[in-house]
């Protein structure tokens, strides 16, 4: 008898580990990461995100993907120390959500910043001439204050922005969009609260979801090992001296610097403390 020929990758869960600031780099990897599930056909998913949010529409994109690859894969995501605004929303990606008593959550809401340094261009007499097509194509410019007019764009903008987020939580959470509007206004809370908001399914670590997602699927949860898609690391992380410790340090420092310059003027699904 001829048995049927079994993938060695049917008998294991994928890991995916989201850590920082979202943004291009970030999803570029999570999707690379999403198709190498789909191509090798892991029974099971589990998405560890510790993150505090990021660009909208990069957090959007991953959110797609994860709710396409859902119809093969069992996905469950496990918040750790911080997983808000864009990590939350990404988190609703999975079918299944498990957080610690004590992560910070929530920040469901958008924020927009632009720098205005008018005052300090004066000190030094420093002034720009502007020639533009319309009157709000340098909308956030940062020589001058937002106009009345500039601001009823911009918050028009985050609004919808915003009921983009809240609908996205009510649906995948089967809540309704009122009752996720009376958390939705920025806060942040622990897993604790956000199993009783109805968030998250199920308190517990890592471990502890690692073993819930191989019973999803019908695997033993003692033997079941996790397969981690990394992402490759920086040519100057890699390069520099040091250990690793100290690597990670300095690679957050430059993915936080580059986060910052690249955004600027940008809606973000963003906690920042």
């Amino acid at each position: 008898m001829i048995w049927p020929f079994k993938p060695k990758f049917s008998k294991q869960i994928a890991r995916i580990e989201i850590t920082g600031a979202i943004a291009g780099g970030t999803r570029k990897h999570i999707l690379e990461a999403l198709k190498t599930v789909e191509e090798k056909k892991f029974p099971a998913l589990l998405l560890r995100i510790d993150s505090p949010g990021g660009t909208v529409g990069d957090s959007q994109e991953i959110y797609s993907a994860l709710k396409r690859l859902r119809q093969k894969t069992k996905i469950v995501a496990s918040f750790g120390n911080i997983s808000a605004s864009g990590g939350v929303y990404i988190g609703m990606g999975a079918e299944h959500i498990m957080a610690n008593p004590g992560t910070i959550t929530g920040s469901i809401g958008v924020i927009l910043r632009g720098n205005n340094l008018e005052r300090l261009l004066e000190k030094i007499g420093v002034s720009f001439k502007v020639i533009k097509s319309g009157p709000y194509k340098d909308i956030l410019s940062f020589d001058r204050e937002l106009t009345e007019a500039e601001q009823t764009i911009l918050q028009e903008l985050i609004d919808v922005s915003y009921n983009q987020f809240v609908k996205t939580v009510a649906e995948s959470r089967f809540l309704e969009v009122e009752t996720v509007k009376s958390f939705a206004d920025g806060r942040i809370f622990t897993g604790e609260q956000a199993l009783q908001l109805g968030v998250v399914d199920k308190l517990g670590t890592e471990e502890d979801a690692r073993r819930w997602t191989a019973e999803l699927v019908g695997l033993d949860p003692e033997k079941t090992p996790c397969y981690t898609i990394e992402e490759r690391k920086p040519l100057l992380t890699r390069i520099l001296p040091g250990n690793r410790q100290q690597k990670s340090r300095l690679g957050a420092g430059i993915n936080w610097l580059e986060f910052e310059v690249s955004t600027n003027g940008l809606p973000l699904w963003l906690y920042r403390p």
